[in-house]
């Protein structure tokens, strides 16, 4: 008897062992199981202008993985990139792997098809002729205001520090010119009245940056009077607690709309589906309401009225009103900004 229970008490304590042992292994190849999981996650490439970061990592891509996971039960992993919306289109046009691009202007979506990237303008076919969400071009000044400064008239007078991104790389500014120019030209004034207007302006350009982002760095670190830029990071900031500065309000300025494209030579046929619900999705309610949540102003007018944050514009206007963006580019930032305010700024 004492023997058998010998044997009983060795081989539960062998049981004992080898269920430890296995639990242990179970545990450390948990991670690995096939079926632990289910499917791997789906991926999905997106490159966008700077100020777009904050917006698609915390609201929009976290959004679109419930809908997708609650319709087919899979995981989607984005893969991003933003910078300016200048870099990012010189990083499609290089070969980056793209599948979806969200675009400062219109213009860096053109160069797409002048490169061959994309087979013409494609993104018309979506909706709102493929803007996401526009905001308007502002002036950021110093607290109080100590240069009284009202709209961007008042940005010629001596003694005006200006922070300005730069056009040749930043949609922002390029967008920014337009609205300077065309706030004169759209509201009675003549093309000289706009020249001198841009000239004063540029004149008192005491810093520039690749990226509108970049160039709100400069001003936050002491650099200027003012700073002229995209409404929807002032917006943002003045939200939480963090805005610095004062937001001024011209009489007149430009809508800036942000444009989607497809890059569809980077869409594999099993990606199909992933990337054209991802799209129809930008201009979901769901989607367009975040966007106003991070003060962008939605392509639906219905849904602005939830972020009160948003400033009163007298008379805004969008590139359309200009001739659409060759016309713009053509006529503003290559015949006057780069054939005369340039050339005259180097004497």
């Amino acid at each position: 008897m004492k023997t058998k229970r010998l044997n009983w008490t060795l081989l539960a304590q062998r049981l004992a062992f080898a269920f430890l042992g296995g639990g242990m292994l179970l545990y450390a190849l948990w991670p690995w199981l096939p079926l632990v999981h289910g499917k791997p996650p789906r991926t999905l490439v997106l490159y966008g202008f700077s100020i777009l970061g904050e917006v698609m990592n915390e609201g929009i891509f976290p959004a679109f993985q419930e809908v997708w996971a609650a319709q087919t039960g899979e995981r989607v992993e984005f893969i991003s990139a933003f910078a300016s919306s200048g870099t990012v289109t010189n990083q499609m046009i290089m070969g980056v792997p793209a599948e979806v691009a969200i675009l400062s202007l219109e213009l860096d979506a053109l160069r797409l098809v002048e490169h061959r990237v994309v087979d013409g303008p494609t993104w018309k076919a979506l909706p709102h002729e493929g803007v996401v969400n526009r905001t308007p071009f502002i002036i950021l000044v110093r607290p109080g205001n100590p240069k009284q400064i009202s709209d961007f008239a008042d940005l010629t007078r001596p003694g005006v520090g200006v922070v300005h991104p730069d056009p040749l790389t930043s949609g922002g500014a390029q967008w920014a010119l337009l609205a300077e120019y065309g706030s004169v030209t759209l509201q009675g004034g003549s093309e000289t009245a706009a020249y001198e207007q841009l000239l004063g302006i540029w004149r008192n350009v005491v810093a520039q940056a690749a990226s509108a982002r970049a160039t709100r760095t400069q001003f936050e670190t002491g650099f200027g009077d003012a700073l002229i830029t995209y409404e929807q990071e002032l917006v943002r900031d003045r939200a939480r607690g963090r805005l610095t500065a004062e937001p001024v309000y011209p009489h007149s300025t430009i809508l800036s709309e942000h444009t989607v494209v497809v890059l569809e030579r980077n869409i594999r046929p099993e990606q199909r589906e992933l990337v054209d619900a991802f799209v129809n999705f930008l201009w979901s309610e769901e989607a367009q309401r975040i966007f106003v949540a991070y003060g962008f102003r939605s392509v639906d007018e219905s849904l602005n009225s939830a972020n009160p944050d948003f400033g009163y514009i007298a008379a805004p206007f969008v590139v359309a009103d200009l001739g659409g963006w060759i016309a713009a580019r053509d006529n503003i930032v290559n015949a006057v900004w780069k054939e005369r305010v340039l050339p005259e700024l180097r004497r």
